[in-house]
Parts: C-alpha cells; structure tokens; sequence
C-alpha cells in the first residue's frame, strides 16, 4: 500500500490501480483495522474503490505517528475482511412506472425483461463505495449480460429509490436526483433519510441482493416506510 499527505489533516492509503473485490477487501479491511483502535486521532474515514482517506486531528497525532500505525495495521493480503458482512435484500418492482427503461433495456441486450429482472436479482451485489449523492452505492457483480450504456440525453429528475443500470454497474439513487442511468425498477426503501438515527442505510463492503415484488407490495411497504415501521431484511454471515 501507498501512504501520501491528503492536506493538513489527511492522509490517503492507496493499494492497486485497479477495480477487484480483493482490492476493495483491502480497503475495508484497513478501514476495519482501524476502527478498533483507540487513541489514534482518527475522526473520520471514507472508503473507495482502492483507497482509503483518512482525516485526523493532528492535535492527538502527528501525520509520522499515523502512518506508523497505519503500516502495523493487520490488513489481509487477499482482501479478505475479518469483519461480519451484511447481505441486505431489497425489495425492488421492476418495469412499469417504477422502471421506464426496462422494456427498452430489451434491444439493448437482446433478452426478454422476464430474463433481465432474473438475471438482476440473482447475485448478491458488493457495495464498493458510497458516492455522488448521499448514501448512493455504487456496486460490484452486475452480470454483463445485461450491461448497458448510459442514455444519451441524462434525465432532469430521477426518483429516490430508482434501481438503474449505468455500463457495468448498478446502483440506487438514495434521493430525487438529474441522472443518465437506465431504470429498471425502484426500491421502497430509503437509502438516505437525514431524519433517522442512522441516515444513511448501507456501508461500503456490505452487499445487496434485490428482490421481485409487485406494485401492491410496493405501495405497502412504501406505507410503512412512511410510519417507520419497516426495517430491510439483512442476513449477517
């Protein structure tokens, strides 16, 4: 790993140039590390798809005392992380007016919107990182099968909890936001909700599995979204 100033206050921890669940293992892993040390000045960390940026107050440690601690923290060579995953299944209806781009997502990959919605919620999808708007996961396992490019002209509105397909990744936008992905579904669930204790749902290196329901089961759990009374259902391995 590569450790390189990030301002007066920060450090960045880099490991390979590269896109790879190992890679990313890595960063977690670190971030994992860390977490459970005491007394190292740390106040916050944000994880990437190959690095990770620390910021510190420099009051309680020095830039040379951090990096010391930093290269004696146990990091698995194969990314492997030592922490408990969480798999989160979110519920997601597909096509209709949840996901408009579903149906032309048809001539785009040649496969029936049956196929696209099976294939889209068969894998359990790692969270890299979070980005671009708050709580917005960008994920790992989208099956190129049904990969698409973004479209041409960006939309000016994209509903909170859109599931959209954007090239190789898939991912959910915690917030009403412009965006080019295509839709192929929306999720009750919120991602991003600054009234909660929590406010953002996920954390990078959990993973996601999405799961079929129909409009009426959608218009009920969006209802006890609303009353906070539903909480996503998660297993923990």
């Amino acid at each position: 790993m590569k450790i390189c100033p990030s301002g007066d206050q920060g450090i960045s921890v880099e490991f390979e140039n590269e896109i790879s669940e190992a890679v990313n293992g890595k960063v977690t892993a670190l971030a994992g590390a860390l977490a459970e040390q005491e007394g190292t000045g740390i106040m916050e960390m944000v994880p990437t798809y190959r690095a990770l940026l620390i910021r510190y107050d420099p009051s309680s440690a020095s830039y040379e005392e951090l990096c010391g601690i930093i290269r004696r923290a146990s990091v698995p060579g194969d990314g492997s992380q030592s922490r408990k995953r969480r798999v989160w299944r979110i519920p997601c209806c597909y096509g209709g007016i949840y996901g408009e781009d579903l149906e032309g997502m048809e001539g785009v990959t040649g496969l029936s919107s049956e196929e696209i919605i099976r294939i889209h919620t068969e894998p359990e999808y790692k969270i890299y990182m979070l980005g671009f708007l708050p709580g917005f996961p960008y994920l790992g396992g989208l099956d190129p099968r049904i990969a698409a490019p973004r479209l041409e002209t960006p939309r000016v509105r994209i509903p909170a909890g859109s599931v959209g397909i954007g090239g190789s990744q898939t991912g959910i936008y915690p917030i009403d936001s412009p965006g080019g992905w295509r839709l192929i579904g929306r999720t009750p669930v919120k991602f991003y909700d600054p009234e909660s204790e929590h406010p953002i749902l996920c954390a990078a290196g959990d993973s996601i599995r999405f799961v079929s329901i129909t409009p009426d089961e959608y218009k009920t759990i969006a209802r006890d979204v609303e009353k906070r009374v539903y909480v996503p259902e998660k297993d923990v391995y």
